[in-house]
């Protein structure tokens, strides 16, 4: 009986075929040594054309990405940005582990708590003493960089994305409308997305839904 071989730590690379509802991508982890995350990149074609490639940065949500929480659009904005790379036949989701706009779950949890007294969810944020936006987009930077993309048509409606990934060295050729998901119970949060924090997202959105 043969006995199985045992790898060295780091000698199998983790990247992987990731069969989906939405498209034969591959799965890569990047780890990140100075917060000790993994972040995710999922790779559905080739990066290494000469057009943009779509991607879309996408920022942990448990509660709206697993649960369907109607409280935000995350859970909307991922499934939506997957369904258009599939479209486009190829494309780029990078999936960061920055929870509650980057102050963890249960920081983001003790928001919520505020907010079911009445705080919206940037005041929420600063009552707990945490920022507005606590992400910082340099890692997802990094991550475009080595599967070989500088050049993005980015989904977003976040201006703060688009500036830091810029400042990173990516160059965000098109920023791509990602307003999907609107409903009665996010209606606030993405009223505040929009006139507290500079998003584009329309009046207009808001009231006709996506």
């Amino acid at each position: 009986m043969s006995v199985p071989r045992v790898y060295e730590v780091g000698e199998v690379p983790a990247d992987a075929h990731l069969p989906t509802e939405h498209g034969e991508f591959r799965i890569r982890v990047f780890h990140e040594e100075e917060t000790g995350l993994d972040h995710v990149a999922l790779l559905l074609g080739d990066m290494g054309g000469p057009d943009p490639v779509l991607v879309r940065v996408h920022s942990e949500c448990l509660t709206g990405d697993a649960f369907g929480s109607l409280r935000c659009d995350c859970g909307s904005q991922l499934e939506t940005a997957l369904k258009k790379i599939q479209m486009n036949g190829w494309g780029c989701l990078v999936y960061l582990r920055q929870e509650g706009r980057g102050i963890g779950l249960h920081a983001k949890i003790q928001a919520y708590n505020l907010q079911d007294r009445g705080a919206d969810t940037l005041e929420a944020n600063l009552m707990l003493g945490h920022p507005a936006d606590a992400r910082d987009y340099g890692i997802a930077s990094e991550i475009l960089g080595s599967v070989g993309i500088d050049r993005v048509n980015l989904m977003t409606n976040n201006p703060d994305k688009v500036t830091q990934l810029s400042e990173h060295g990516i160059n965000v050729v098109e920023r791509v409308q990602l307003v999907v998901g609107v409903g009665e119970g996010n209606l606030e949060y993405l009223s505040t997305k929009a006139h507290k924090m500079g998003h584009h997202i329309s009046d207009e959105s808001l009231i006709n839904g996506e």
